[in-house]
């Protein structure tokens, strides 16, 4: 990732994208606070403004980006729990002022998606079903 995901508050920085990935265990929703984030599900886009939501059923491959200009701000919540704990374990600390540049422990992340149920099908730009970048 270029930047880091701010995971604990569901901050992400201009241009920060997920990495194309499924979560087997769980659903997960996305309710958007502040910004836009674009989420790419099968052939489909979905673009979110601020009081939007949009819902990633369980085994859908997917990718969610920081499409708005400034940092986009929104929920997850995710149905049974388990991405919480991925969250706890592997999220870095939102920090106002932050630029930005601290780094995820991908290992640690890996590992934690893995014992989840959770599986990275593709670098971040990748796009699920017949998408381009």
């Amino acid at each position: 990732m270029r930047r880091s995901l701010r995971p604990d508050r569901g901050n992400l920085f201009p241009g920060v994208e997920t990495p194309l990935h499924v979560h087997n265990q769980y659903s997960e929703s996305i309710y958007v606070l502040e910004g836009e984030f674009t989420v790419y599900l099968d052939e489909e886009v979905i673009v979110l403004k601020p009081g939007e939501t949009a819902f990633i059923p369980k085994g859908a491959p997917h990718v969610v980006a920081a499409s708005a200009p400034v940092p986009s701000r929104g929920i997850t919540i995710s149905s049974p729990s388990g991405f919480a704990e991925l969250i706890r374990l592997t999220g870095i600390p939102y920090k106002p002022g932050s630029d930005g540049s601290e780094k995820n422990d991908i290992e640690l992340f890996m590992a934690v998606s893995e014992k989840l149920g959770d599986a990275i099908l593709g670098p971040p730009g990748a796009r699920p079903g017949n998408q381009v970048n």
